[in-house]
């Protein structure tokens, strides 16, 4: 008989700070829509990512501020991490944020991306959100088709990311939402 693999999301600790930021740059890389774009994610150093992680994990800004990794077999395979909504149009003390929802490109559709987005949503349930936002790439066409799947929509929002400072490198964004009402069922 089989045994099935052992899977399921967890609170995340200093530990998986290493392998979150090799899994988001993984995840960033297989997105890259231009050359120009993936000219700079090959440049990123995951170190850098790796101490912010361990920083937001280890002293996150406050207990609304929170991190949660799928594992596979012992293995981190993906994370999301979750925060009061910090938009100037939203209200942080009844809307949150999915501020990273990445899966490891090589353990996508296995349903850790539906684990972590259901563990993120009752995180923000329990902190008494309303409702959710999250920004994603405007030409990432795989992330927007599974939130859609999920019960979320586009709300109107938009922004463009500067990647550098100086406009030479930007990444256009749309904000996406969903209403965490206990009725929403989403």
């Amino acid at each position: 008989m089989a045994t099935l693999p052992i899977q399921g999301v967890r609170a995340a600790v200093p530990l998986d700070a290493g392998p979150v930021a090799n899994i988001q740059v993984r995840s960033w890389q297989a997105g890259a829509s231009t050359v120009t774009l993936a000219a700079v994610l090959a440049a990123v150093e995951v170190q850098a990512i790796e101490e912010g992680w361990t920083t937001a994990i280890s002293a996150p800004p406050s207990p609304r501020h929170r991190m949660l990794v799928a594992v596979a077999d012992g293995a981190v395979v993906g994370f999301a991490a979750i925060a009061p909504a910090g938009d100037p149009d939203s209200d942080p003390a009844h809307e949150g944020e999915l501020v990273a929802l990445h899966v490891d490109p090589s353990h996508r559709v296995a349903g850790h991306g539906s684990r972590l987005l259901a563990a993120s949503i009752d995180g923000l349930r329990a902190d008494a959100c309303s409702v959710a936002y999250h920004w994603i790439n405007a030409d990432d066409l795989t992330t927007r088709s599974f939130l859609i799947g999920a019960g979320w929509a586009a709300d109107g929002g938009r922004r463009e990311l500067d990647l550098h400072g100086d406009r030479a490198t930007t990444v256009a964004q749309l904000r996406l939402h969903t209403a965490l009402d206990a009725g929403s069922g989403k």
